[in-house]
Parts: structure tokens; C-alpha cells; sequence
């Protein structure tokens, strides 16, 4: 089957979304002493956070914020009492229209990519929280369409844009490690074990609270009746609107490998997953896997001597092996770090911890080696500085789209366990299972689907 084909008859009609516009919508020229004006959809929980990012860069202004959660959104509007206030994002987008340059995004991950998409249609730059999308599909179709577009977009991993990260990426691609042979991920954050493991799969339905337009929340998904495990926080165990721990966490710990090795695309996926999930037709109906061992097998690249390699993803009961643990001792820790990447080579290894520093291992053999000097990064100031046309931005789609495809196809593994499963990037499908291939996409609820761009 053809790529197009295949996007084409999808659930999401992806190569839809990619017809439609000839040219570039035009934009406001923003001089070197004009501000930026932004939009927040999502500004509860996370989005709250980003928002004041957004409100201590100088050069731009916050003119409309938007949340389905009259609370969450009130709450914001204490920090930005001059933005415009909407709980519908798409009269946001109707009615700021020029008046505004970029739109920032964090929502629940089933609505990512339609929001975004809205918002590349009229021109406008974006910022989307991690993970970029729910499904594969989308995720190259959303890359597609902002290339087309010729918008800024940035991916919601700020910690790439931190002193760690860049550290650890200048390391991999000076290869001090020598030549690869193997990556692990690992997330195994305490205290999230109700995230991983809801109390009940299918909680008993109940009137949603007056400050909450349920409707507008479950837009894509399919309807179901409000309860109070999914909104605010919770959404992310159920398989209709989030994209499990891996999907969750992944694009924090994967960026740093993506980039330092050139990474693009895999051959194949597997998924180890949690018994007491796999063995419940109800649990894997509903929710994700409490516990995921993915291996994804890469194609030789150069630094790894030309030879195929693997990149290894644990969370749950599933943890690195020893290996992995003693040059975590090394680096000075007692265990491995809840969650990190470390990239062994025939030189030694780097380990990168979430949200710390890069360890070239063992510490002795690279004392002398050489430590450039880096700045840390505002991840939210440098998206609006390549907006005004001052910077390259760190995470944008056409870079980080491929990188979350990858996450997404472990997740699609997740839901086919003990399958490798072969990947064909170009036709966008899994030729050994038809099951697997239909879990690229999936139905958007009548009335909300993609727009054409």
C-alpha cells in the first residue's frame, strides 16, 4: 500500500490535512521593538507553569489564554489579567486571528495534533507539550504540515534546552564513547504507581461540575461519561486520551540520544509488558501497561561502525541490567537514577540523568576531556526568539516529529506485546501485522475532525 493510500483511508485522513493551502497565509512583521503577542491553550497544571514562562520573556505579551476548566482558567488570569479569556480554543483561533503571532499548547494528548493543526492553517507558530501527538499518523502529518507552512514549532521538552542535555548531546556526537553498541532508557519515577495502575479501568460515570465543558475535553475521543479519574491529571493512564508512561516521559529521555546520534527512523519494535495487564482484557481495553520493557532496532549509522544497534526503554518492574548499574555507581550514584539515558560504547559510556548532569565513564579515562562552555536556555523564551526570527530553536517538529513517531510505534508495540513488529517508514505501516498497522491512527469523534492545510 502507498504512503498516501494508506493516509488517506486512515481514521485521520493525514494526507488531507497536507492539501488545501498554495502559499503561506501572510503574516504580522514584527519589528525589532514590536512584542510578540501569544496565546495559551491549557493553562491549568502544567500550562499554569508554562504561562509564566511565557510572561517574564520581554519581548512578547500573553494577549489570550483558554482553558476548558473555568478554575484553571480563572486561576491564570490572576497572572495574565490583561489576556483575553476563552474556554473554547477554537474561538481563540477565530477571533484573535492577526492579533496574534503564536499559540502554545498543553492539553491532553488526544487533542495535540488537531489544535495544532487549526493553529498552522492560520499561519501560526507553535509550541506543543510533549508528547507532540497521541498517534503516529499525526505526528507525520503534523511535521509535514508545519514544514509547509513555514512556522516555528517547538516540542514541549525544555530540558533540552538545559546545560545537561546539550552537554550530553556534544559528547555522543564527538564520540567519546567510541563506536555505539547499545542505548537504555529508563523511567522509573516513585510515587506515580495510581498513574501507572488506576484503581478501576472503567470508573462509574457522573455529572461533570459546572466550571468543566466535558465536551469540549473529550473532543476527538470517543463520548463517554465524565468521571473525576480522568480530569485534571489522571487522563494519562487511559488508552482514548493519553499515551502511557513511555509516551509520557519518553521525549524527555530520548532528545538527547536523537540528537547526539543523528537518529531518524527504526526497523523494528518490540514490547515486553506488565502479566498482570497483558493477562486482563479489561485493563488493556481501557488503560496502558503498568510496566514496559520496548527494544526498537536501528539500522548502522557511523557511529556505530556501520553496524545495527538497539535502544532499550524500561519503566515499571522493568530495570536496566548490570551493566547499566555499575557505571551508575561510577558516576557516584548508589543505583541507577529513576530515570535516565546512558549510551554504551566501545570506549566507555555517558550517562545522563533527567533534569542532570552528562557523565563521561569511567570518570578517570575523560577527566581531561574537553567541557565547553554552555549557557542553560529559557526552552519557552528561545521558541519566541525563533519565532521573531533571532534563533534556531532547539525542538522543532520536522526534528522532533520523527523522534516522537519512534516513542508511538513502542507504544503501538505495547498494545501488540512479544511481537517484533518490521517498520516501514516511508508507506506508514507495519507489514507483519495488520493489527499493529491500524493502531497508527485512530477515529476522530463526527465534528472534530483535522482541517485541511
Amino acid at each position: 500500500m502507498r504512503r498516501r493510500t494508506f493516509l488517506t483511508t486512515s481514521a485521520f485522513g493525514a494526507a488531507a490535512v497536507l492539501t488545501g493551502y498554495s502559499q503561506t497565509p501572510k503574516r504580522r512583521t514584527i519589528g525589532p521593538n514590536d512584542k510578540i503577542n501569544h496565546a495559551c491553550i491549557g493553562v491549568g497544571g502544567m500550562g499554569h507553569h508554562d504561562l509564566k514562562n511565557y510572561l517574564s520573556y520581554q519581548k512578547g505579551q500573553v494577549v489570550a489564554i483558554c482553558d476548558v476548566d473555568m478554575n484553571s482558567l480563572n486561576n491564570a488570569a490572576k497572572d495574565a489579567p490583561d489576556a483575553r479569556k476563552y474556554q473554547d480554543w477554537r474561538e481563540l483561533l477565530d477571533k484573535e486571528g492577526d492579533r496574534i503571532d503564536s499559540v502554545h499548547i498543553c492539553v491532553p494528548d488526544h487533542m495535540h495534533a488537531l489544535i495544532a493543526l487549526h493553529a498552522i492553517k492560520r499561519g501560526k507558530h507553535v509550541y506543543c507539550q510533549k508528547p507532540l501527538c497521541h498517534d503516529v499518523a499525526e505526528c507525520r502529518a503534523l511535521s509535514d504540515a508545519a514544514k509547509k507552512m513555514k512556522v516555528v514549532t517547538q516540542l514541549g521538552t525544555q530540558h533540552a534546552s538545559g546545560h545537561g542535555d546539550r552537554m550530553g548531546v556534544h559528547f555522543l556526537k564527538s564520540g567519546a564513547i567510541g563506536t555505539l553498541q547499545k542505548i537504555y532508557l529508563c523511567s522509573n519515577r516513585s510515587g506515580v504507581g495510581g498513574l501507572r495502575w488506576p484503581g478501576n479501568p472503567n470508573p462509574q460515570g457522573s455529572t461533570p461540575p459546572e466550571h468543566l465543558n466535558w465536551d469540549m475535553w473529550l473532543g476527538t475521543a470517543p463520548v463517554r461519561e465524565y468521571a473525576g479519574g480522568y480530569h485534571p491529571f489522571a487522563w494519562r493512564s487511559w488508552l482514548d486520551f493519553g499515551t502511557g508512561w513511555s509516551g509520557d516521559i519518553g521525549c524527555h529521555i530520548f532528545d538527547a540520544a536523537w540528537k547526539g546520534f543523528d537518529l531518524t527512523k527504526p526497523l523494528s519494535v518490540k514490547a515486553k509488558v506488565s502479566d498482570r495487564w497483558k493477562d486482563s482484557p479489561e485493563r488493556r481495553a481501557q488503560t496502558w501497561s503498568p510496566g514496559n520493557h520496548i527494544t526498537w532496532t536501528f539500522a548502522g549509522i557511523p557511529q556505530s561502525g556501520g553496524k545495527p544497534f538497539t535502544m532499550e526503554w524500561f519503566d515499571g518492574e522493568f530495570l536496566p541490567s548490570e551493566d547499566a548499574q555499575a557505571y551508575a555507581k561510577m558516576a557516584g550514584f548508589e543505583k541507577f537514577p529513576e530515570e535516565a539515558m546512558i549510551a554504551f560504547g566501545t570506549e566507555g559510556a555517558m550517562l545522563l540523568p533527567h533534569t542532570g548532569g552528562a557523565h563521561l565513564l569511567p570518570k578517570n579515562k575523560f577527566e581531561s576531556f574537553e567541557r565547553p562552555k554552555m549557557d542553560g536556555r529559557n526552552h519557552y523564551h528561545h521558541f519566541l526568539e525563533a519565532a521573531r526570527g533571532e534563533a534556531l530553536n532547539e525542538s522543532f517538529f520536522e526534528r522532533t516529529g520523527p523522534m516522537t513517531e519512534t516513542i508511538l510505534l513502542g507504544t503501538v508495540a505495547i498494545r501488540v506485546p512479544d511481537t517484533e513488529l518490521q517498520w516501514d517508514a516511508t508507506r506508514m505501516r507495519i507489514p507483519n501485522s495488520p493489527e499493529a498497522t491500524k493502531l497508527l491512527s485512530r477515529t476522530y469523534r463526527k465534528g472534530w475532525e483535522a482541517p485541511r492545510v
